[in-house]
């Protein structure tokens, strides 16, 4: 069977007829910048980089957080900087 032609197909919510709303990125938006530019991300900031990281401990992806590709990759090396210096737990609770 073949696939269809369609991108914007898949975009669309399942049982709507509306597309889907991308998230604003939330470095992006908080720093009111115009994408050129994606702030630094500090790793001393456990309180804004625990929106980032799960329960468990895992790094959320960009389909949750909402985040752009370059805050998003900054985030990621913000979260294992903070990790090394024991500001963010490898592994969260189990229970």
């Amino acid at each position: 069977m073949a696939r269809s032609s369609n991108p914007t197909r898949r975009r669309r919510r399942p049982g709507s007829g509306k597309p889907i709303r991308k998230k604003p990125c939330p470095g992006c938006n908080q720093m009111k910048c115009d994408n050129t530019r994606v702030p630094y991300v500090d790793y001393k900031d456990v309180a804004t980089l625990r929106r980032f990281i799960s329960d468990r401990g895992k790094i959320r992806s960009r389909r949750v957080t909402g985040a752009c590709e370059q805050y998003q990759r900054r985030v990621a090396t913000a979260v294992k900087n903070a990790r090394e210096m024991a500001l963010l737990p490898y592994i969260g609770s189990t229970r």
